[in-house]
Formats: structure tokens, C-alpha cells, sequence
């Protein structure tokens, strides 16, 4: 993973990270120099886990690569671009635009030019929010923000603990959730995705998590006519958001 120096998402050193965890800051992750024992950082190192967040022994010669200060301390944290919303004001901005609710949840997608690229097709295809979970995800980071073309500006992000739970929550407001599956029994053109309903991209290599497809209502396919098997997980998303909205434009 390369660093740009100029990035506003890397604060560096022990009290600006520790100051950032007690603010409450959305941190993506936690690098913290291998082999360290000073009582500071293992501070910083259990405030963070207690708050869900990453934290990656990494070793000194990498913190110095992704350093800006030279003055690292040890410790570089990874944080939010932005403030991440949650799902209550994605409900809120159906309501305002008058319009069924149009969720995207992205089951760990991991690679931060797929998520910029899911939230910019979200946004043109006018969802009204993406969920992502907060481990094995690429978070709001400054290359999804770029890769997004401005479009994260615009969307609603909710960060959640555990996408079954959030997921449930969908369906008891009224969402029809549908995941994507190379071998789901119906394709796209066949669902009915003209309503309340949620979207479910799963990861780039491994699809949807077994316990996220339980709890989906339907699972549907891309119809494919040519030798390669799948899509890109930034294509397919586009694909179904396009499909949602052609039957709510019909």
C-alpha cells in the first residue's frame, strides 16, 4: 500500500492518535511499530481494539515510508476521509426526496477502488445510501473519496458492526434484500426490483459471506454470454443499481 504524503487521513504520533481516539474520530486503522513495550502505545493499542478498530504491528521501516512528519512516534493511524452517516439518515434521505428506499450493503469489499467506484455508480443511480461493515472493508479512506469522483460527498456511508444485524434491520423497515450469486436461481431481469429494496455486493473473491446470504430474500445473477465467468465487483453493482432504477423510472 503506497501513501501519498499530502493525505489529510494519516495523523502521526502518539498524542495526536491518542487525542483522535478520545474525539471519537473514525479511524480505519492502527499502526503500531512491531516490538514495541512502551506503556503509551499500548494505550493507544487497547483503546483502539476496544473501539473495534484495526490495529497492525507493523514494522518501523514501513511507518517511516508512510510518514509525512518523519516524527511518527511509532504509532500512524488511518482515518475516515469524512464523518460516516448512519442507517437511520439513510431512511431519512428517501423521505426527503419522496422515494422508496434504494440501499447498497457491500459484503467486505476490500479493495478502496471498488468501494470509490460502488458509491460513485450508487450515487449516479440515485441510492440513497451504502452500508459497509467495519472489519475486512475498505473504509472512507482519501483513495475511495478519489476513486468515488466526489461522488462520497454525496452518499450516505454507515459503518456497521455486523451486516446481518443490519440487514434484519432493512427488512423489518420494509426492504426486500436481494445478494448477488453467480448461481442464484433467477437473474436480475426476473426480480422484482422495483420497490423498498437492498442491494448486496458481495466481495471481490469469495462473494457474499455465508450468514449475509442467509439473510437475504432472494439471491439473483448476472446474465453472462461470453467465455469469462464473472465480473468486476465495482461492474456488477452497476449493473443491478442500473437495472433497480430502469423499473423505477418505467
Amino acid at each position: 500500500m503506497a501513501f501519498e504524503k499530502d493525505r489529510e487521513d494519516i495523523i502521526e504520533g502518539r498524542n495526536a492518535v491518542t487525542e483522535a481516539l478520545r474525539a471519537g474520530r473514525s479511524i480505519e486503522k492502527v499502526f503500531i511499530a512491531s516490538g514495541e513495550t512502551d506503556k503509551t502505545l499500548a494505550f493507544i493499542a487497547s483503546k483502539a481494539k476496544a473501539a473495534g478498530i484495526p490495529v497492525s504491528e507493523t514494522d518501523r521501516r514501513r511507518l517511516d515510508a508512510m510518514s509525512a512528519t518523519h516524527s511518527h512516534q511509532g504509532v500512524i493511524a488511518l482515518a475516515a476521509a469524512r464523518a460516516y452517516a448512519d442507517i437511520d439518515e439513510i431512511f431519512r434521505r428517501a423521505e426527503e426526496r419522496g422515494e422508496a428506499p434504494f440501499v447498497i450493503v457491500c459484503d467486505e469489499i476490500s479493495d478502496p477502488h471498488n468501494l470509490g467506484a460502488i458509491i460513485r455508480s450508487a450515487e449516479c443511480a440515485g441510492a440513497h445510501g451504502v452500508i459497509i461493515p467495519k472489519r475486512r472493508s475498505a473504509g472512507l479512506t482519501a483513495i475511495v473519496d478519489k476513486t468515488s469522483a466526489g461522488a462520497a460527498e454525496y452518499m450516505a456511508v454507515a459503518r456497521v458492526a455486523n451486516l446481518s444485524s443490519a440487514i434484519k434491520q432493512l427488512k423489518e423497515r420494509g426492504l426486500w434484500v436481494f445478494g448477488t450469486a453467480a448461481d442464484a436461481p433467477q437473474t436480475l431481469w426476473q426480480a422484482d426490483l422495483s420497490g423498498p429494496v437492498c442491494l448486496v455486493i458481495g466481495s471481490e473473491g469469495d462473494g457474499m459471506s455465508r450468514l449475509v446470504a442467509e439473510n437475504c430474500d432472494g439471491l439473483v445473477s448476472i446474465p453472462m454470454r461470453g467465455h469469462i465467468s464473472s465480473l468486476n465487483a465495482s461492474n456488477a453493482a452497476a449493473i443491478m443499481m442500473y437495472e433497480v432504477l430502469r423499473r423505477r423510472t418505467m
